[in-house]
């Protein structure tokens, strides 16, 4: 068999190469082939999966958050609920420069991928051998924040950059940042811009003044630990950095800057603050703004299991409407009570606070603020530091066991004598209440304060063995797919022995089983009931904001009496 082949002539345009160089070359290019169908490969699969997310869902309204108490009862809503969507006609031009200037400088220039940043971020990557610079666009940050593309990794990049280009193909340069600002978080529950414009300045998204916009802007990057609720400073020095990174660019000159730093912030105040229906809502929402923030959750359509109880919530409150118009009615009063004031003095009505706690956990199972949440929105549960009488007397008691003296029932007196005041502050303290105290003997006649909050918790200490629980409200978050982002964990510290705590409890009246405790104060201007149930600790205040006497003891103790008895069945 002929294995005659003719010879292969190398062409004029390689003669001159050496062989070794010819070898390079050809494998150069066959590598180029090879890498090119490989990439060309990789494009067709990332364009595949990206073909897959729905580009109407950037344009939609995301959905709100439900919150629903322990037995899953819905309550409310929480602050996403409340999202208004903008239109670009309804964005401020200072605030699209200051967008540009702090997160996308080409945003007008590039195709939603900003190749030559995202080649930079590279190669600092490479070398920190870390996922330390993101390069990301606005584009970029609006399909991650409406599809929830979080985890930090090459496939999630490829997937982000397909998405965006899509994306980009499909809406405007100003539909894409009217949507990337109604979705972004602006902190303090804020999703969206016009939320953040209304709940921070009170003003809607197009009546935004120059300083407001570039605080807003400034804020973006760490909405909880910037926002001006939070630390106003903070949020100054964000907006500051902003304005000059805009002067950097050549979208402002130095007078401009100086102009808009000394325009005044003026920030909604406090008592103006959140929409809620009820002083639970409205504590429930607070704790939530500190967890998403806390744990950089910044989605909608959230579920959220609080502690709370909302038959025992609802019993609390209805039981203490009625035992207030017991008061009144003794008084010849009307709801809302015009007591009696001096001249020039505002008039007042009864108020009232409660608290009830989980006693192993510290869960809130009910918390009332006040008579009238659309009338007063300061919550008294938190903020009603008031003398304490009385109620104060378990406290003197585990002390004294604490210290292995005696405790002699009724006689408050003589048992806090044998330690002394320092010694009994110091344990109430230990029991989660603050004071302020007198550190003479009048502390065994109740000179302490403390808020119906402290109060449970120093109840819910002794009916948990010395181990004093860290009072919440949030049990758990899920994501609208099932996710669960959040999950509390009872945190529970040792305050005082066991034995000590026993004693203390056995203080309060035993009753139905259940301890109860409380009575009026000795100015009359203040009355406790302190209930140490199985399960749970009540601490229910009664008085005026402004204090006075409210009506004779014997009547006080009447009601107090009624209402322990209602609260015991």
């Amino acid at each position: 068999m002929s294995t005659w082949r003719p010879i292969r002539r190398t062409p004029a345009w390689l003669a001159w190469m050496p062989g070794w160089l010819r070898t390079t070359l050809k494998w150069t290019l066959w590598s180029g082939v090879v890498c090119a169908v490989l990439g060309l490969l990789v494009v067709l699969i990332y364009f595949s999966k990206a073909a897959q997310f729905n580009l109407d869902e950037v344009a939609k309204m995301p959905a709100h958050t439900a919150i629903y108490d322990r037995h899953g009862k819905e309550l409310g809503s929480g602050g996403p609920n409340s999202r208004r969507l903008i239109t670009r006609a309804d964005i401020p031009d200072f605030l699209i420069k200051a967008l540009r200037a702090r997160e996308d400088a080409r945003f007008f220039d590039h195709s939603g991928v900003d190749f030559r940043g995202l080649a930079r971020a590279t190669v600092r990557n490479v070398k920190d051998r870390d996922f330390t610079q993101g390069a990301s666009t606005l584009s970029m940050q609006l399909a991650r924040n409406t599809f929830e593309i979080r985890e930090k990794s090459i496939n999630r990049k490829l997937l982000e950059i397909a998405l965006t280009l899509r994306l980009e193909s499909r809406y405007s340069k100003d539909q894409i940042l009217a949507h990337y600002l109604n979705r972004i978080y602006f902190g303090a529950g804020c999703h969206g811009i016009e939320q953040a414009a209304r709940t921070y300045f009170g003003k809607q998204t197009s009546q935004l003044n120059e300083a407001e916009c570039a605080m807003l802007v400034g804020i973006i990057r760490g909405p909880h630990v910037f926002s001006p609720f939070r630390d106003l400073e903070a949020a100054r020095e964000q907006q500051a950095q902003t304005l000059a990174r805009m002067k950097a660019m050549g979208l402002i000159d130095s007078a401009e800057v100086e102009r808009v730093k000394a325009m005044p912030i003026k920030l909604v105040p406090q008592e103006q603050r959140g929409g809620e229906r009820s002083y639970a809502l409205e504590a429930i929402q607070k704790e939530l703004q500190t967890i998403l923030d806390d744990v950089d959750i910044r989605d909608g359509g959230l579920t959220v299991r609080s502690t709370l109880d909302a038959g025992w919530q609802q019993r609390l409150e209805t039981d203490l409407s009625e035992s207030l118009r017991k008061i009144e009615q003794n008084k010849g009063w009307t709801y809302p009570v015009h007591a009696d004031h001096q001249a020039g003095s505002e008039p007042q009505y009864l108020q009232c606070a409660a608290v009830t706690l989980e006693t192993k956990t510290g869960g809130i199972l009910a918390l009332v603020g006040g008579r009238d949440y659309l009338d007063s929105r300061y919550d008294r549960s938190n903020g009603a530091r008031r003398d304490l009488g009385s109620a104060f007397s378990p406290w003197i008691a585990a002390a004294a066991a604490e210290r292995g003296r005696l405790v002699l029932p009724g006689k408050p007196v003589q048992t806090g004598r044998q330690i002394g005041p320092k010694e009994t502050i110091r344990i109430a303290k230990r029991c989660g209440i603050s004071g302020p105290f007198v550190e003479t003997e009048d502390l065994f006649r109740g000179s302490a304060a403390a808020t119906p909050m402290e109060l449970a918790t120093g109840l819910a200490t002794l009916g948990n063995g010395g181990q004093r629980p860290k009072p919440y409200l949030i049990q758990s978050i899920t994501a609208p797919d099932g996710k669960v982002l959040y999950t509390a964990s009872p945190v529970t510290t040792p305050a005082i022995g066991k034995q000590a705590a026993k004693e203390a409890a056995a203080l309060l009246e035993k009753e139905s089983g259940t301890r109860v405790h409380g009575g009026a104060t000795g100015s009359g201007r203040d009355a406790w009931l302190a209930r140490l149930g199985p399960k749970g600790s009540t601490a229910i205040w009664v008085g005026f904001d402004d204090p006075q006497r409210i009506s004779s003891a014997q009547q006080l103790d009447s009601v107090l009496d009624d209402l322990a008895q209602r609260l015991g069945n």
